[in-house]
């Protein structure tokens, strides 16, 4: 007998053993929750899960950030400028614009300036009422590597994409918004990726906010590095991306043209691409190093209608897709859908919450649906404490890209508050308008709030 025979039998023995203890505190733990459920009340379950979700989140998202970060992001950091590439491809750069008269010259001229030898701009004027157009014609005048599309009207910001795309003679196709400043280095960083792997099919930069004028500015700037930097580290860690970033991303035309380009009919077009490709198994990968500098709203009405239609556009994404949990070679998907599909519930519940405590204050509720209070007690501290230690991390790790960020975290304070409440509400809206909304129908451009700025930024 092999000497090491009554070694492997015991393990086996002890593995079976172990699977059987396993198993009991399995049905120890689920039994215990069966129990919890019976003798909890249904706002005691609504009020665990509005804290417990939050924080949970917050703890994954942490982790797989800091395995990025020190895993992948650390060993770039060295390098100072520009990646070396294999060769150097054509690069197409496509810039979307409805009625950009006050940012598209300051945006059209910063692109000339690229530091990469072999690229275009194509520029698309959807249907402008403004001097969109006629800023447009005058500088593919003054540069030759500009050119300039057209539509007779507003056919919404997909469209325009697929027009250019079909215009581009490059197999890298870079997607930026109208008001969007691209970091100089950024092609060679995104391009680098394309290189690495055949079936990478998109990549994402990172957008930094440039209005920071006001309080809404401010917190913002921390809400990209905690929301938007943080989680699409932490996405790639665990291996799929929710979207690509519509105000910077760069795509393989073989991979566009494999799942149809943009879709015309989805309000945000970039959630849309990233499963579209992703369901196709294309990898989407996130790049710290491809900074992009972009206006956000820094007034109540602009921000709400913005993150209106970003939780409308998630709707649609989810509804378009919940077939995926039918079928088992989309599972890599699952989670990404799972996770979004918490975060929905999340938000009614939290909706629901609030409501029955301002219900509460006029009205006897039964015990089984009466909230007490909705102040902070010591969960509510963890809570925040928690979105805290979160924001620092981010702030961390974006810092070297943004030298002026720990300036900001004292106005972080505010985000649960203005922020959480804000997505809460834009959520719950989101669901019945996309529901009366309907299938098929365009979107179109609505011009977004691009921030307060002073006369000489504009």
């Amino acid at each position: 007998m092999n000497p090491i025979s009554p070694h492997f039998v015991v393990f086996n023995d002890n593995f079976f053993d172990l699977f059987e203890y396993i198993q009991a505190i399995l049905a120890v733990f689920l039994s215990g929750i069966s129990t919890a459920f019976k003798q909890l009340s249904i706002s005691q379950i609504l009020l665990g899960y509005v804290f417990y979700y939050p924080f949970f989140m917050s703890y994954v998202w942490m982790i797989g950030a800091l395995y990025y970060y020190f895993h992948y992001e650390k060993h770039d950091l060295k390098i100072k400028e520009q990646p070396e590439l294999k060769d150097y491809p054509s690069v197409s750069i496509l810039v979307p614009c409805y009625n950009e008269e006050d940012n598209v010259k300051e945006v059209i001229t910063h692109l000339m300036g690229m530091n990469y030898p072999n690229y275009e701009v194509i520029a698309i004027n959807d249907g402008s009422k403004d001097r969109t157009g006629d800023i447009l014609n005058h500088l593919s005048i003054t540069y030759p590597k500009l050119k300039v599309i057209h539509h007779a009207k507003n056919q919404g910001k997909a469209i325009g994409l697929n027009t250019a795309a079909l215009f581009a003679r490059s197999e890298y196709l870079i997607g930026i918004d109208g008001d969007a400043l691209l970091d100089h280095d950024a092609i060679p960083w995104l391009l680098r990726h394309f290189q690495m792997g055949p079936r990478v099919a998109a990549v994402t930069g990172n957008p930094r906010i440039r209005t920071r004028s006001t309080l809404l500015g401010r917190i913002q700037v921390g809400e990209f590095s905690s929301i938007v930097g943080l989680i699409k580290r932490a996405q790639r860690t665990y291996g799929r991306l929710f979207t690509v970033s519509g105000v910077v991303a760069m795509f393989r035309r073989t991979a566009l043209h494999d799942v149809n380009y943009w879709s015309p009919d989805m309000l945000t077009e970039d959630i849309d691409i990233s499963w579209k490709l992703q369901l196709r198994h294309w990898d989407v990968r996130f790049e710290p190093r491809a900074l992009c500098w972009i206006l956000m709203p820094e007034t109540l009405h602009g921000l709400w209608k913005q993150r209106l239609r970003w939780a409308m556009g998630g709707v649609q994404v989810m509804l378009k897709n919940v077939w995926i949990l039918t079928e088992w070679r989309k599972r890599r998907m699952w989670p990404i859908f799972l996770e979004y599909f918490s975060s929905l519930l999340w938000a009614y519940l939290m909706a629901s919450v609030i409501l029955l405590w301002s219900i509460g204050l006029f009205i006897d509720l039964p015990a089984s649906i009466k909230v007490g209070s909705i102040l902070p007690h010591w969960h509510g501290v963890m809570l925040g404490t928690t979105c805290l230690l979160q924001i620092l991390i981010s702030l961390y790790l974006d810092r070297q890209y943004d030298h002026s960020l720990f300036r900001y975290y004292f106005w972080m304070v505010w985000y649960p508050l203005a922020y959480w409440m804000l997505n809460m509400m834009s959520t719950v809206v989101s669901v019945p308008k996309v529901l009366l909304r309907g299938h098929g129908k365009r979107a179109v451009w609505v011009s977004p709030d691009r921030g307060l700025r002073t006369p000489n930024e504009k």
